[in-house]
């Protein structure tokens, strides 16, 4: 394994268009949906590395409790590093103009400054002989030469790192062009960019893990008066089979599926979730629930397939509207889960797979008593949407 690396699953970006062979009428009452294993695109792991560059004690300690043991010091710094080894096992690295040595002075890395466009295109990577290369981006912008560097190491046998220092910046680096550079040396003194830089990747790395689901059988479905539902609008195109997990209670999400699939009287709008009303929950990222209401502009959920495979998509709009509503209850063992969703065609639940390649999502409209969905079963009591161990009862 690489100096400080972590897992860091990558998620390919779904096509900008979803109309395919694979794409369904929503004119049927059940829709079979020919696709691949997942609709999900297939997940694979990443090493990512996260190097420390800092003088403070604190966030030294921090670093090391979150598993990052790899640190950044200047020659005038060898006493610090050595007081550091005394306290963990840290592997200490040393800058040496434009080389990055270990205590064994064999070099690991070359340390690059960008100011300009010309610097970005003297960096070839054939001509590199190390192991890394650390690029220290020193003007106002960022995004775009951090994008090139993506672009033109593509293929690079080595790792690519860039220096950090904020945790914004950071992610902008893991994520740039999707798969994002190799690493980030994080050059901080305070603590809280060491606990928001850990955070995010947590919850990147909760991607990788899939959800499990169960099968539940409608028992109930019965029309309703109006009610305020709620269509989530997400910066990301779902595919078909995916949805977002909500319910009347937190202890059973229902799969809601998206507005991807093609129908004769709407365009698909493969972005949004006609999710429900503003009481119910939906699963966020980080194992927590939020009511529909509290979803706005840059507030994050999950996006699930029938498999179980999960990913994290950014809420770009939402919006209440008054529409009539359908009741649907379903049983799973003892217990009963319920979920209110606007009474119209393009509104459905996903079904468990018939078969390898065929999966089916019933339009509420359609729904029957008998019909099986999939369910997403967990704790039910929440505080402000964490999980917690206490009694509750909810009908």
């Amino acid at each position: 394994m690489a100096l400080g690396s972590f897992s860091f699953c990558q998620t390919a970006t779904p096509p900008a268009s979803v109309s395919s062979p694979g794409q369904a009428s929503c004119t049927s009452k059940h829709i079979a949906i020919k696709m691949s294993k997942s609709a999900m695109m297939d997940k694979k792991d990443k090493l990512k590395m996260v190097w420390v560059w800092t003088e403070n004690k604190e966030v030294f300690c921090a670093s090391v409790e979150r598993g990052w043991n790899t640190f950044l010091f200047l020659p005038k710094n060898r006493q610090l590093a050595n007081d550091w080894s005394s306290i963990a096992t840290i592997q200490p690295l040393f800058l040496e103009g434009s080389h990055v040595i270990d205590e064994q002075q064999k070099e690991v890395a070359i340390f690059y400054n960008v100011s300009s466009p010309q610097d970005l295109q003297t960096l070839k990577p054939e001509e590199i002989e190390a192991d890394s290369l650390i690029i220290s981006f020193q003007g106002e912008w960022q995004v775009i030469p951090a994008e090139n560097i993506v672009a033109a190491f593509q293929g690079f046998r080595g790792a690519v790192l860039a220096v950090s220092t904020s945790s914004t910046d950071a992610q902008v680096f893991l994520e740039a062009l999707e798969q994002g550079l190799d690493g980030v040396v994080l050059k901080v003194d305070k603590l809280d960019e060491i606990i928001r830089l850990k955070g995010y990747v947590e919850r990147r790395n909760a991607d990788c893990t899939g959800l499990e689901l169960t099968r539940a059988t409608i028992s109930k479905v019965e029309v309703v008066g109006m009610g305020d539902r709620v269509c989530v609008d997400l910066c990301s195109i779902m595919r078909p089979g995916e949805g977002l997990l909500v319910g009347s209670f937190a202890r059973g999400l229902f799969l809601v599926h998206s507005e991807c699939l093609e129908t004769n009287y709407i365009a698909s709008r493969p972005f949004r979730v006609n999710a429900g009303p503003v009481h119910a929950y939906v699963a966020v990222p980080g194992g927590k629930t939020s009511y529909l209401s509290e979803l706005c502009a840059g507030k994050e959920v999950l996006i699930v397939d029938q498999n179980g495979s999960q990913r994290t998509a950014t809420v770009g709009r939402v919006k209440i509207e008054s529409r009539p509503l359908i009741l649907v209850e379903a049983k799973e063992g003892d217990e009963t889960y319920n979920i209110f969703l606007q009474n119209a065609e393009t509104v459905g639940l996903i079904c468990p797979s018939r078969d390898d390649d065929a999966k089916t999502v019933i339009p509420v409209t359609s729904l029957k008593v008998g019909d099986k969905v999939l369910l997403r079963k967990q704790g039910g009591a929440r505080h402000t949407g964490i999980e917690i161990t206490e009694f509750i009862l909810e009908k």
